[in-house]
C-alpha cells in the first residue's frame, strides 16, 4: 500500500497540471525579476522531468537559459544549451534556443556564432511565425548594438515593439522600449533616451518587473549623466546598482556600479572612482564578461586622464585597446584610442596625439563626446606649448562639437543641464583668452554659455555666426556684438559680470563708457563663503549685528574691486549677471564694513539679469495699461501645504493699487491652475500669485505654484514651471509670493531655474521671485509698498528695493534680512 500510494504522488508530479503550476509560477518569479529564484526552480524541475516527461523539461531547461542571459552568465548559457542533453523540440522551442544562443554569444563578442545562430531562427520565423519571433528581433537588435550598428539595432528593435504591441506582449514590450533607451544613450540623443526609458519604466512598474525597472533606473541615470546632471545620475545609478544586487542580477549589478565609477569621475572625486571601478573589474573577471573588463579598463583611464597620470592613461587603454581589437568592437576600439589620444597630450607627443585625433574624428562610429573631448585636450596640448593659433582653433572645435550636439536637443528638461558637459572647456578657453589679452573676447565667450535655453524660448537666438570673434561656432546672436558698454547704456546700468573658474574667477565691470576685468578667487574658495553666508541669513541672528565674516568677504572679493567705478555713478542701478553658486546668492544683503557696516542694498539699487546677449535683444513690452492678473489664497490640497493666514490681506492691499475694470482675481476655489492657463495670460502687464510654492531641486521645472484642486486627478492642483514656460507672456513684471519662486538649482549657464526663470522664458521682463521661505507675515507689507512705488512711477527694481528698504530700518524684527532679503528682482528689459 506504502508503494502504491508512492507511485501515485511520483505519478501525480508528473502530471501536466502540476508542471503548469511549477512552470507557470517559475516564469513569474522571472517575470518580476527575482532571476535566481526562478533560474533555481527551473533547474531543478528540468531535472526532475528530464526522463519522465522530457516536453516540460526542456521548457524549463529554456527558461533556465533565459535567466542566465539576463543576469550575464552567458558562457553559461551556452555551455547550459550545448551540453546538457535537449529532448525533441518543437518549432517554438528551437527557436527560443537558438535566440538564446545568439543573444549570449553577442555579449561574449562571438559574432560569427551569434549570427548564425539568429540567422537560422529567423528563417523558421519566415516559415511561421510563433510567439518567440518577437523575441528573435530583439536578439538580432542585441546582435547590432554589441557590434556598434546602431542604426540596424534601432530598426530591430523598434520592430520587436510592433510585434510586442500587436500580440500584446507586455514584457517584450517593456524590454523594447528599455532597448530602444540603450541605442538613444549610445548615440548620445540624450533626451530621446530619457522619454524611451520613462516609458519603459512606466510599463515595468504596470508588469511589476522589477528588473526592468531597475534597467529604466540605471538608464535614467546614464541619460541624466549624458545632459549635465551628475547629482541625479549619482542617485539613480546607486538605487539601480541595490536593485540588481538584490534581485540576484550579476551583469546589471556590475554595469550600474560601473556607471557610479563614471558619475564619481565625472564629479572629480578620483578616489570613489578608482575603488569604485576597482570592485566592478573585480566582478567582471568573476563572470568572465570581456566586454565589461574591456570598458572598465577604459575608464579607468579616464580616471588617470582626469588625474593627470598619463603613463596609467596609456597602460589601461592600451589594455582596453588589445581587447577590443580582439573582439573586433569598433565603438570599443574609439574609446581606447580616445584615452590614448588625452594621454598622448598629457605625456606633450604632439604628432602621436594629432594623429589619434584624425582617426578618431574621421570615424562614422565615434561618439560626439569622444570628439569634443579630444579636441579639449589638443587645445590644452598646444596652450602649454606655446601654440597660441593652434590652441585656439582647437578650443573653437571643441566648442562647435559641442555646441552642435546641443542644438540637437528638443526639449528644456534635457537642454538646462548639458552645458555642465562643457564647463571645463569654456572655463580654459576662457582663462586662455584672457592670458592672451583678450579679455573683450572671453566676455563674450562666456556670455554665450550663459542662458541658450532661456534666449532660444524668447526667440532671441538669430543663429548667426560669430565671424571673427570665434571661428567656427555659429551659434551666437548677432545682437552680441553689441558692444558691452552699449548694452550697459540701453539697461542704464552698471553691469557686474561673473565667471566662477576651478583655477581662478574673474569679474567684468560694465559702464557705459568702460568695461575693467578683475581676477577674483577659485571657484570652491567662493562657494565655501557663499554656502556659510546663505545660513547665516535665514538663520535667527542678523548678520549686520554679528559682523558676519563670510558677508564682508564676499563684498571684498565681488564688489569691492569695481568700487571705482560704481562710484563714479551712484545713482545707476547694479545689474549682476551672476554664476554658479552666485546665483543663491542675495547681493544686496553683501555686508560694506566701512565706513560704517551696513548692507549693499543701502548703497544701490540691484537687479539680477541672465546674460549680456539677453539685455542687448531686449524689446520693450507690447502690452499697454496696466491690467492686472492676481491669483492667491487658495483652498489648501492637503495639509501639507497649510492656509497662509495673511494671504487675503495681501491680495486686497495689491487689489487697492490698481482700477477695478483692470482687474482679474481668481481666489479661494477659483484659484486653479486651470484658471491661470485658460486666462490668456499673454493680455496681462501684471501677473501675482499669493500661495505656496514647492521647488524641486532634481527637476527644477517640476517647481510649482500651489493653488485650489482643479478636479479629482492627483495633483491639479500645482501650476508647473513647464506649463508656465508653455503660454505665452509679455508682462512687464511677475511677482510669485511663494517659498522658493526663484528655484533652488544653479545650472551652469543658465543660473537659477525654477519660477522665476519659466516666467522669464514665457516672456515676463521682470520676476520676483524668493530665494528661499518667504514670511507670510512680512509679505503683505512690503508687497503693498512694492505696488506703491510701481504706482507712484518708479522702476521695478527700485520699488522693491525701497519697499525692503522700509523693512530694513524699521524698529520691527522684520528688518532682519531673512524677512526681505528672499525676494529678488530678475530681469531681461
Amino acid at each position: 500500500m506504502a508503494l502504491l500510494s508512492l507511485l501515485l504522488i511520483q505519478l501525480q508530479c508528473t502530471r501536466p497540471k502540476n508542471s503548469v503550476a511549477e512552470f507557470d509560477h517559475a516564469r513569474q518569479l522571472f517575470l518580476h525579476g527575482h532571476l535566481e529564484r526562478s533560474q533555481q526552480d527551473a533547474a531543478r524541475n528540468y531535472s526532475r522531468l528530464m526522463h519522465i516527461n522530457p516536453a516540460w523539461a526542456m521548457k524549463f531547461q529554456l527558461l533556465e537559459a533565459e535567466d542566465m542571459v539576463w543576469r550575464g552568465m552567458y558562457e553559461d548559457v551556452l555551455h547550459l544549451l550545448s551540453t546538457q542533453p535537449m529532448p525533441s523540440i518543437d518549432r517554438e522551442s528551437f527557436v527560443e534556443k537558438l535566440t538564446l544562443q545568439g543573444v549570449a554569444s553577442s555579449h561574449l563578442q562571438q559574432f560569427i556564432d551569434a549570427d548564425r545562430s539568429l540567422t537560422e531562427a529567423e528563417l523558421l520565423c519566415k516559415e511561421t511565425v510563433p510567439r518567440s519571433c518577437g523575441d528573435v528581433s530583439r536578439a538580432r537588435g542585441t546582435y547590432a548594438f554589441q557590434r556598434g550598428d546602431f542604426s540596424a539595432a534601432r530598426s530591430s528593435f523598434l520592430a520587436s515593439l510592433l510585434f510586442a504591441r500587436t500580440r500584446k506582449d507586455r514584457f517584450l514590450e517593456a524590454t523594447a522600449l528599455l532597448n530602444l533607451g540603450s541605442v538613444s544613450l549610445e548615440q548620445e540623443r540624450f533626451d530621446e533616451a530619457v522619454d524611451w526609458l520613462r516609458s519603459a519604466q512606466r510599463a515595468a512598474l504596470a508588469l511589476d518587473a522589477e528588473d526592468i525597472e531597475e534597467g529604466a533606473l540605471g538608464s535614467l541615470g546614464w541619460g541624466y549623466l549624458g545632459l549635465g546632471d551628475t547629482a541625479r545620475a549619482l542617485e539613480l545609478f546607486k538605487e539601480a546598482e541595490k536593485e540588481a544586487k538584490d534581485l540576484g542580477d550579476i551583469g546589471d549589478d556590475l554595469k550600474w556600479l560601473t556607471n557610479v565609477g563614471y558619475a564619481y569621475t565625472d564629479e572629480g572625486k578620483i578616489q570613489p572612482a578608482k575603488a569604485t571601478y576597482a570592485q566592478a573589474l573585480q566582478l567582471a573577471r568573476q563572470i568572465n564578461s570581456t566586454e565589461d573588463i574591456s570598458d572598465i579598463l577604459t575608464d579607468l583611464g579616464l580616471v588617470a586622464v582626469a588625474s593627470g597620470n598619463a603613463d596609467e592613461a596609456s597602460t589601461y587603454s592600451g589594455q582596453a585597446l588589445a581587447m577590443a581589437q580582439q573582439s573586433g568592437s569598433r565603438p570599443d576600439m574609439l574609446d581606447a584610442m580616445a584615452i590614448q589620444m588625452q594621454a598622448a597630450a598629457l605625456h606633450g607627443d604632439t604628432p602621436h596625439a594629432e594623429q589619434l585625433l584624425r582617426e578618431v574624428e574621421a570615424a562614422p562610429e565615434s561618439q560626439t563626446s569622444m570628439k569634443w573631448a579630444s579636441e579639449h585636450a589638443l587645445a590644452r596640448l598646444y596652450e602649454r606649448q606655446g601654440q597660441t593659433a593652434k590652441a585656439q582653433n582647437a578650443y573653437m572645435s571643441a566648442l562647435a562639437t559641442f555646441e552642435s550636439a546641443r542644438a540637437d536637443l528638443q526639449q528644456t528638461n534635457s537642454q538646462l543641464p548639458f552645458l555642465a558637459n562643457a564647463t571645463s572647456i569654456y572655463d580654459d578657453y576662457i582663462h586662455f583668452l584672457v592670458s592672451q589679452g583678450k579679455s573683450g573676447e572671453a566676455l563674450l565667450a562666456a556670455d554665450q554659455s550663459r542662458a541658450r535655453t532661456l534666449a532660444q524660448g524668447l526667440g532671441d537666438s538669430t543663429g548667426e555666426p560669430l565671424g571673427k570673434h570665434l571661428g567656427k561656432l555659429s551659434w551666437i546672436s548677432r545682437l552680441s556684438f553689441m558692444a558691452p558698454e552699449a548694452v550697459a547704456r540701453k539697461a542704464g546700468a552698471t553691469l557686474l559680470f561673473y565667471w566662477l573658474g576651478e583655477k581662478q574667477s574673474y569679474l567684468w565691470a560694465i559702464t557705459p563708457e568702460k568695461t575693467a576685468l578683475f581676477p577674483l578667487p577659485a571657484q570652491a574658495e567662493l562657494t565655501a563663503h557663499v554656502e556659510r553666508y546663505r545660513r547665516a541669513l535665514i538663520g535667527p541672528e542678523d548678520p549686520l549685528d554679528a559682523a558676519n565674516p563670510d558677508g564682508e568677504a564676499l563684498y571684498t572679493m565681488l564688489v569691492a574691486p569695481a568700487a571705482e567705478l560704481l562710484r563714479g555713478s551712484p545713482n545707476r542701478p547694479v545689474m549682476v549677471l551672476s554664476d554658479g553658486e552666485l546665483s543663491q546668492l542675495n547681493f544686496e544683503t553683501l555686508l560694506v564694513a566701512s565706513p560704517n557696516p551696513h548692507y549693499w542694498i543701502d548703497d544701490a539699487t540691484i537687479v539680477v539679469a541672465p546674460s549680456l546677449s539677453m539685455l542687448a535683444a531686449a524689446k520693450p513690452s507690447r502690452v499697454s495699461g496696466r491690467k492686472m492678473l492676481l491669483m492667491g489664497d487658495a483652498v489648501t490640497p492637503s495639509e501639507e501645504y497649510a492656509g497662509l493666514p495673511h494671504a487675503a490681506l495681501e491680495m486686497r492691499q495689491i487689489e487697492r493699487h490698481f482700477a477695478q475694470h483692470d482687474q482679474i482675481v481668481f481666489t479661494r476655489a477659483q484659484a486653479t491652475p486651470e484658471a491661470y492657463l485658460r486666462s490668456d495670460p499673454g493680455q496681462f502687464a501684471y501677473i501675482h500669485f499669493v500661495s505656496h510654492g514647492v521647488a524641486s531641486r532634481t527637476d527644477p521645472l517640476d517647481s510649482a505654484i500651489i493653488l485650489s484642486r482643479a478636479s479629482t486627478a492627483e495633483d491639479s492642483f500645482k501650476l508647473y514651471a513647464r506649463e508656465v514656460m508653455q503660454h505665452p507672456i509679455d508682462a512687464r513684471l511677475v511677482a510669485i509670493s511663494a517659498c522658493y519662486g526663484s528655484g533652488t538649482r544653479a545650472y551652469a549657464g543658465e543660473g537659477l531655474v525654477g519660477l522665476s526663470w519659466a516666467f522669464l522664458r514665457a516672456g515676463a521682463h521682470n520676476a520676483v521671485g524668493a530665494l528661499w521661505e518667504a514670511s507670510d507675515e512680512a509679505t503683505p507689507g512690503l508687497m503693498d509698498s512694492f505696488y506703491q512705488g510701481l504706482e507712484d512711477g518708479q522702476s521695478p527694481g527700485a520699488a522693491l528695493r525701497n519697499a525692503k528698504l522700509r523693512l530694513l530700518h524699521s524698529h520691527s524684527v522684520f528688518r532682519k534680512p531673512l524677512y526681505w532679503a528672499p525676494f529678488q528682482m530678475y530681469s531681461r528689459l
